[in-house]
């Protein structure tokens, strides 16, 4: 049985019953109730939907910001693809001319070489004239006997000297004819003399500039549709901005609806007229005392210093997901708190969840059906089963766990993992050790 500290009145007033009151009067305070409780039930699951719709938003506004960096980047390599394409063209147009200009030396070349095969041409010929001459004056040295035979020898002399500038100048004719075939098939794949049958070379050079063509009007065309979806780009990233502002007008609307619920439902439960959650935030307050007297207990003793009980230097769990951390207090809640979370949670089958939270909304110790290890790999099951040693610092964990006043009940949407959610409704009260607040007691119930 949970219980106060003696001495201390209840904060929430004991159900009483004025003989000013009439039996009509409490039973619409009643109604009302309910229906508030209702309208705070639809409250949370719009707020719920609204905050399902800006994470999709968000989502939608990062890719758009995401698509503009791409289609910039698609753009900067457009331009680049554009300025490489034209200094492609002029380098094709600079090898033309340099091949033009090659052609024209080969050209020159092909008209060298037919000079100087005429004039080996020539050689041969006076080499066969210098041999006939020779072959002369040997027969002339002959008839002439004995006085004619130096002039003999210096004949011979000529006529083997004759025979060698021949065969000397047959191989140069040799040579030079076949040089000279291969210089003017060169010249053939240099210089286009007919464009209708270009050379290899220059249907090589056609093709190039054909593709560089191809590639720059390509490259024009997409800068274009790239612009196209620049402009259409920001006209979504205009029109998810507009969005996002409406839905934070619209989640600023369903907040305040939702906490004017839950102000009318604490007004009711504070009014002393008995409503349907007074039970629930009765628990609460008397397990936040609970808790409490035995952390007091805990410093008193030196179980703890009151340093490691306030500690909020979270280190994080390796490997976890969802994130997990460890403060100085745990084996201490693990130790204590639950034998008084477990006793609260089968007090009504409708509780959901007991937990004590720090003043930040770390939860060090969950109830037992919430404190299995995690599975590694298995976010959507640690998300439901794996509750503990986790820091819920949404709006309605802060608002529990920071909460001052004597209960605080809340209604919201909570997140089970793998898409899940259900309603729940939330009664929370202060944890003050020794006078300085700790964080907040959390009793969640279903409707």
């Amino acid at each position: 049985m949970l219980s106060w500290k003696r001495g201390e009145s209840s904060p929430l007033p004991a159900p009483t019953r004025s003989s000013g009151q009439s039996d009509l009067a409490l039973g619409a305070i009643r109604k009302l109730s309910g229906s508030v409780s209702e309208v705070g039930h639809d409250a949370a699951e719009v707020r719920g939907a609204l905050d399902d719709v800006q994470r999709v938003v968000s989502a939608q506004a990062q890719a758009m910001q995401a698509l503009a960096d791409e289609l910039k980047g698609v753009a900067r390599a457009q331009v680049a693809i554009t300025a490489a394409t034209t200094q492609s063209n002029q380098s094709v147009q600079r090898a033309r001319d340099a091949l033009a200009s090659a052609g024209a030396e080969v050209e020159g070349m092909s008209q060298t070489l037919k000079q100087v095969s005429e004039a080996a041409a020539g050689i041969t010929r006076i080499s066969l004239q210098t041999r006939l001459v020779a072959f002369n004056a040997s027969v002339e040295a002959k008839h002439a006997g004995d006085a004619g035979r130096g002039f003999g020898v210096v004949a011979d002399a000529i006529k083997s000297l004759a025979a060698q500038v021949e065969t000397s100048s047959k191989a140069i004719v040799s040579a030079i004819a076949s040089l000279q075939t291969r210089i003017d098939h060169f010249s053939t794949q240099l210089v286009e003399r007919d464009s209708a049958k270009p050379s290899e070379v220059h249907a090589a050079f056609r093709a190039v500039e054909t593709e560089v063509t191809a590639i720059a009007t390509s490259a024009g065309q997409s800068a274009h549709q790239v612009e196209a979806l620049n402009a259409r780009a920001r006209e979504l990233e205009s029109e998810v901005g507009e969005a996002q502002h409406g839905l934070k007008v619209a989640l600023a609307g369903s907040d305040r609806f939702l906490k004017l619920s839950e102000d009318l439902i604490e007004q009711i439960a504070g009014s002393g007229v008995e409503v349907e959650d007074g039970e629930f935030i009765r628990l609460a307050q008397g397990a936040a005392r609970d808790i409490a007297a035995l952390l007091e207990e805990a410093l008193r003793s030196n179980a703890i210093s009151e340093a490691d009980l306030f500690d909020e230097n979270y280190r994080p769990i390796e490997g976890t997901n969802p994130a997990q951390v460890l403060t100085r207090f745990c084996q201490l809640t693990d130790r204590l708190l639950p034998e008084i979370q477990e006793r609260v949670v089968q007090a009504n089958p409708k509780i959901v969840f007991c937990i004590a939270a720090d003043r930040n909304g770390y939860i060090a110790t969950h109830n037992k059906k919430y404190c299995h290890p995690q599975r590694k790999g298995d976010t959507v099951w640690n998300t439901a089963n794996s509750r503990y040693r986790r820091i819920f610092n949404d709006r309605t964990g802060l608002a529990s766990a920071r909460n001052t006043k004597p209960f605080l009940l809340q209604t919201y949407r909570r997140d089970m993992g793998g898409g899940k959610f259900v309603i729940l409704k939330e009664a929370a009260a202060p944890i003050v050790v020794n006078g300085r607040h700790w964080g907040g007691l959390r009793l969640a119930f279903n409707f």
